[in-house]
């Protein structure tokens, strides 16, 4: 009985670990995809999408006088970052 417990301890510790650490996993893959689609997009490569570039990703597009707030005329991928969290 006490075997069974110890493997039935292990196995919940193994759950609650691996259950805890998939959101970061999860974030990460969102945020190299992001990254990605981001590079492709900034045809100048200056770091910056402006609202010609950003027609390459609809929702970024569609959103971005809401995401530029400060109204420059571009977007950063860390602003695509903090909006999508």
């Amino acid at each position: 009985m006490r075997l069974f417990r110890k493997v039935a301890l292990t196995a919940v510790s193994v759950l609650a670990l691996t259950a805890a650490m998939s959101p970061n996993v999860h974030a990460d893959d969102k945020d190299k995809e992001l990254e990605t689609r981001f590079a492709a997009a900034d045809k100048n490569n200056d770091g910056k999408l402006t609202a010609e570039e950003a027609k390459a990703m609809p929702r970024v597009s569609k959103n971005f006088s809401r995401i530029d707030k400060a109204q420059l005329g571009y977007v950063t991928l860390e602003q695509l970052k903090s909006m999508s969290r």
